[in-house]
Formats: C-alpha cells, structure tokens, sequence
C-alpha cells in the first residue's frame, strides 16, 4: 500500500522518528525509554523485521563501546589520566598559548578515550588553572569541551558515533575502516577550531564562577541557642519561619547534646534548649537571633567540621534530564530521601539570595548540599557531582594499565588484530593485572548509553529498509544537482544542524544511509561521505544540549543558553568549511 508515492512502513518510519524528536525536545523522558518505545514501535508495525531491529544489540559496534567502557575504568583507577591531566597544562603566557596547551592534549586524549571521562577529569583542574593564570573559567571550559569533543573524530575509537559509522560501512562495503582513517580530516578540522577559539575569543562570556557565590557559606556555619523561655518553645519550625533565610538555611537541630535531627521538616518543634545550626550569611543569621530573640550566639560561628565532624559540604550541578526541574525542594522529599539539606543555589554564576527550598530549579543550577553522608550514586540520574573523594593511587598498576591501552592501540592499528578482538584482550587484561575490579567495570559501563546506540543502528536499518534512504538521497540530488561537493556539503549542514538538538550517534545512524546512497548514485567513494558524516556529527557548538560535555561543563562556567549560541553558530559554518574543505581534497 503507498501513499504519495511512499510504502505505508516508510511514513510510519518518519512518523516514528518525528514523534522521537518531539520526545526528545519537548519532555523529560529518559533517552533510553523513547529509543526503546520508538523500536518497540518499528517492531510492532512491520516497519522493521525482528532480525534487524535486534542486531543493534548484537552489533560489533555496540560490544565494542561496552568493552571500551571497561578499559577507561582501568585507567582511571590506576590514576593514568589524573597523571595525564595533572602534567600537561603548565603555565603558559597568553591567552593563545593557553588555549592551545589546554585545547590540543584534550583532543589527543578524546581520540582515544571516552570525551566525558576526559571533561569530568579536566573540568576542576582547569578551573584552579585558569584562576592561576587570571583568566576566567568561563573563558576556558566552553574551548575544553570542543576541543573533547571534536578531538574524538579523529580514530576510530574516538567516538561511538565513528563506530557508529565505521560498523555500517563495514556492513555495507565488507571493507573495515583503519583505525587512523579520520586522523588527517580530523586533525585539520582540531588545527582549525584551536584558531578559531582564539580569534573568536570575545564572543567567550566573562561569567562568575558559581562556587565563588559560595565562599561565604562554603566554610562556616552559625549556632543559635534557643532560651528555655524562648516564645518560640513548642512552636514549629514553620510556624516561628526558621527553615530558611536569604541564602542560608536551618540544616540541624541539635537536642539534648547528643540527638541531632537533619534534614530539618517543616512540621519539627522547637524544644528549649535547642541548638541551631545554620548554614549562610552570617549577618542574615544574626539578624534572625534578634527576631526571633535567641541567646546571642556572636562567639558561636565554626568551621563545619567543628560543629560535626561527620558531615560534609558537596557541591553539585542539576542535570539537563533531571526529576527536580521545575520543582522546589520544598515540593519533594528528596532532601529527606537522601539524608541531605540544600543550603544554597546559584544560577549563571550568581548565589540566589532567598531560601534555597523555595527555589525553583532549573537545568545548570548549582547546589550546595551538606549531609553526613552524600549518596552520590542515588542522586546521580538528578545531580551531578564534580567534588569526587576518589583520589588516585599512583603504583605499578599505573604504568601497567598504560602498557595495555598502548598495546590496544597498537594491535588495531597496525592490522595484527581486529579492533573489537583488541578491545577484548584489553579490557581482560585490565581484570587479570586488578587494574580494575569486575564490580567497577560494571558499575562504570553505560547500560543506557548502550541502548541508545543499539537504538541507533536500529533506526538507520529502518530507513534502510523502507527505502527512506534512497528516496531521501535522490531528493538530495535533484535539489543540489550533481555536483559532489555541494551534495557533500548539504548532507553536512544539515547534519550539524541536527546534532545540536539530538544524539550525534543517532543523527549519524540516520544520515548514513542517505550520504552511502547519495555517494553510489553519484559514482564517488563512500568513504569521502562517511568521513564528512564523521565530523558533521561532532561539530555540535551552538547549544549546551547538543553534547554532554557541553552539559558537565554549563553549569561549573556559570554559563546561560545563548552563551553557546553566541560562539557556536559561526563555529559551526567554520568547521562545515573546514570539513568539506579537507574531505573534499583527500577522497573527491
């Protein structure tokens, strides 16, 4: 059955994929669950036969990112790319020399390993360095997380979206893509946004750090006593309004020297005797002790640790696909969940002077959050968290994990193994030497990222097989002619322009078939296409949701929306130039 000239499965194909992407921008649904519902839907309707929606999780592709993921581990728990990160930035002069000793051993480090390992390990360190060199951190992270992010195209193994690519090409031709194939393309394309980021350097914003609105109350907590005559004895702590302050918060009660009650409700009573323990302003505190006609507490201002040695001050960032957005943390339990009290918020930089629970939260906002005992690993789907206790322990295992990713690297690169055989004996060597346990690599592979690039290759097969991809391809033609380059750089454009709002695996899945059918029907090498897709995929710059680095790194800059508008659009055509440019003069 057709309708206007399509098969029935080829409109529910694109109704399908239409539906996903309003998912995708429109709600908060977990990633994972709309690839899912969308294959479970190709599935259900025919679009899709069962062999093929399934062998995206069977796919080389897909085993290799999970064994990849198990390698990392090794590395970072051995401490190799603290080392790395620890010994490559040193003091340059000049903003040039900075810029370019930050940019081009991330880009390195990103071509062979995962990019967001690489932005979490550099984002702290790089904001003490730029501080040291008097250069705002805002002026530097924007830069590390394209550096990491381009810098994975250019091996293979780079980025799943190379893999991605690499497997449908296989498929598609029998031929394996060398592990150095996008080096040249890629390395040029690095070369030319390190000058781009330097000449474009004002369009860089100059914002506050958020961790700098906390320094007044990052240390110091106020103790306020409560006389046994007190007005508010037998009243709740909503009642006599003590739950918050501008920029504070009532984080505990203690009671009778020995009961300590956190996090405070709203709901607890005051019992004479009762010691306070605030977290903010101290001059907002003491204004309260006057209010509220406490015992004068002037000579009980503490480190934390003096008050209570067993909780600590953490801070965190609230992801984009978080469960408290739109919420206040006066709204939820999470506080009580997970043994914690928000004591500040700051957004683009700036402390939010009100009560912290009565914030309204949004994607970006920076927490402080102060317990005894911080469950990041339960917070870690709502929160991210950059202050991590793991401290890398230097030993043999340091240099021994080091030897296996090198040898890994070279086995595939010099042909003697396929890449996934490689991958494979690495990642067992990493558990035969205890470079990492079994449990951390299990709890260090990404399932869910799994199931999106599983996802994936599901739905570049769907537009494969209801013949989208040819239709999509001849439509190409006869609107740009056939001409290779302008049908190379069209394919490109909208390619860039697609990975700023969704996943750059799923975009480069779906744009595959259409660049491998375009490059037959105009007699060119598949591979000019597929080297073009690469870098397309990976030239997201004009949206913080367009890469999750550009997520772990909005929030720690201070940074707003337009921000990445601001510097990414024209990046975006420079590197497209760049691209067809390089790929154009090496396989057209």
């Amino acid at each position: 059955m057709e309708l206007f000239g399509l098969e029935i499965h080829a409109w529910f194909t694109i109704v399908t994929v239409v539906v996903m992407f309003g998912l995708l921008l429109k709600t908060k649904l977990p990633v994972e669950i709309v690839f899912l519902g969308g294959m479970g839907a190709l599935l259900v309707s025919g679009s899709l036969p069962v062999k093929e929606a399934i062998s995206g999780f069977s796919s080389e592709t897909v085993v290799v990112i999970a064994v990849m993921f198990i390698v990392v581990t090794g590395l970072v728990h051995t401490g190799v790319l603290q080392w790395v990160v620890k010994n490559l930035l040193g003091q340059p002069k000049g903003y040039a020399r900075a810029i370019t000793k930050l940019m081009l051993p991330v880009a390195v480090l990103s071509s062979l390993l995962n990019n967001t390992t690489v932005v979490m390990l550099f984002i702290n360190v790089v904001k003490m360095w730029s501080k040291k060199l008097g250069i705002t951190p805002s002026k530097m992270l924007i830069p590390l997380s394209y550096a990491a992010g381009l810098g994975g195209v250019c091996t293979i193994i780079g980025s799943p979206t190379n893999l991605v690519i690499a497997g449908f090409y296989k498929e598609k031709t029998g031929e394996a893509v060398s592990f150095f194939e996008p080096l040249l393309p890629g390395l040029f394309c690095v070369t030319v946004l390190i000058l781009s980021v330097i000449a474009m350097r004002r369009l860089l914003p100059d914002r506050k750090s958020p961790e700098e609105s906390f320094e007044s109350i990052s240390d110091y907590t106020v103790e306020l006593l409560v006389p046994t005559e007190s007005k508010i004895v037998g009243a709740t702590v909503s009642e006599c309004a003590l739950g918050g302050i501008n920029g504070g918060r009532l984080i505990e009660i203690v009671r009778f020297d020995k009961e300590i009650i956190s996090p405070v409700l709203d709901e607890e009573f005051i019992f004479g005797g009762d010691r306070l323990i605030f977290s903010g302003d101290v001059s907002s505190i003491l204004e309260l002790r006057k209010s509220h006609e406490l015992v004068s507490a002037t000579q009980h201002v503490y480190k934390l640790d003096d008050v209570d040695k067993k909780r600590k001050i953490s801070t965190a960032y609230v992801t984009f696909t978080s469960s408290l957005i739109g919420k206040t943390m006066e709204e939820t339990n999470y506080e009580r969940d997970h043994d914690m009290v928000l004591v500040a918020v700051a957004r683009s930089g700036e402390r939010i002077e009100m009560s912290p629970h009565e914030v309204v939260l949004k994607a970006g906002d920076t927490l402080m959050l102060e317990g005894r005992r911080i469950d990041k690993e339960g917070m870690k789907h709502d929160l991210h968290f950059f202050d991590s206790e793991n401290i890398a322990n230097y030993s043999v295992k340091t240099i021994v994990s080091t030897l296996i990713m090198l040898a890994m690297i070279l086995l595939a690169a010099l042909g003697i193994l396929p890449l996934l055989n490689a991958c494979f004996i690495a990642a067992f060597a990493m558990l035969l030497t205890k470079c990492c346990s079994i449990s951390q690599a299990e709890r260090n592979i990404n399932w869910k990222a799994l199931m999106v690039f599983a996802g994936s290759i599901c739905f570049g097969k769907a537009i494969e097989h209801t013949g989208l991809s040819q239709l999509l391809a001849e439509a190409l033609l006869g609107v740009c002619g056939s001409d290779p380059i302008v049908v190379l750089t069209a394919i490109c454009l909208v390619t860039t322009f697609a990975t700023e709002f969704i996943s750059n695996t799923a975009t480069s899945a779906m744009f595959f078939p259409i660049a491998y059918n375009a490059a037959l029907t105009l007699g060119c090498d598949p591979m000019a296409f597929c080297m073009g897709l690469m870098v397309a995929a990976a030239s997201s710059f004009a949206t913080p949701i367009g890469s999750p680095t550009h997520m772990l790194v909005y929030a720690p800059g201070g940074y707003r929306f337009v921000d990445f508008v601001r510097i990414g659009l024209p990046m975006n055509f420079i590197i497209l130039a760049a691209n067809v440019f390089i790929v154009s003069l090496l396989y057209l």
